[in-house]
């Protein structure tokens, strides 16, 4: 029953990290404008994603464009672009696997295969949280070498956005996920053993019922015939 409860818990951390790993991938906010030097106090907000680029001006409109030409993106836009897709495809797979092998559903029971499916479940939510964490990460880290590069000038510079902090949540729970979902999984199947009562010792307590009777083979004699009321004529 505990480990019907860990599975429980493994698939829905797991399950968090998936929709987080949808947001990250939709939204445009990887990329946004470093607000330094001269460009403290300004009108308009640059912020650019995997499918889009957004401007935000002060007067409360927002525009967004898609990127035209996909073969003219940066090398690393395209890697990154690519293990978000699978990292959001296998976390579907990873769901279906996962519902066939936990112990709370009625596919498969009883089978011996039941318990390698959910192990299969849980490392494929492994391998799809760290697909989401690398993206995530380079990008992280592009940003970072970028801001602190003395050539770049102020304008052209950009800080970390919101949707790199969701990847890296949505990863993160991806891979914790599935871990628990794979070790409760690996845990051998504890099963209840019966309590037997010991048996009923006859000895102890001797049958109970009328005494028995030994007929003896002499005749009774007149004094014992007189006592129980038989009369003689």
């Amino acid at each position: 029953m505990a480990s019907m409860a860990v599975q429980l818990l493994g698939f829905s951390v797991a399950l968090l990290g998936f929709a987080g790993t949808v947001v990250a991938t939709v939204l445009p906010h990887w990329w946004k404008t470093a607000h330094v030097g001269t460009n403290i106090i300004t009108a308009v907000a640059y912020m650019k994603g995997l499918w889009m680029e957004c401007v935000w001006q002060s007067t409360g409109i927002y525009q967004c464009q898609v990127h035209q030409s996909q073969l003219a993106l940066p090398l690393d836009l395209q890697v990154a672009r690519a293990m978000m897709v699978s990292s959001c495809v296998l976390s579907i797979l990873s769901c279906v696997v996962s519902v066939f092998g936990m112990k709370c559903t009625q596919c498969a029971k009883g089978s011996a295969s039941k318990k390698f499916i959910a192990i299969l479940g849980g490392a494929c939510f492994i391998l799809s949280g760290l697909l989401c964490l690398i993206p995530v990460a380079w990008t992280t880290s592009d940003v970072v070498q970028a801001f602190y590069n003395p050539a770049l000038p102020f304008g052209m510079k950009y800080e970390i956005g919101q949707a790199l902090y969701v990847g890296f949540l949505s990863g993160g729970l991806s891979v914790i996920g599935g871990v628990i979902l794979l070790i409760s999984s690996c845990q051998g199947n504890t099963e209840e053993v019966p309590y037997i009562h010991p048996p009923y010792n006859t000895r102890m307590h001797p049958p109970r019922g009328p005494p028995v009777v030994h007929k003896s083979n002499h005749s009774p004699s007149w004094s014992s015939a007189s006592n129980h009321g038989l009369h003689l004529i």
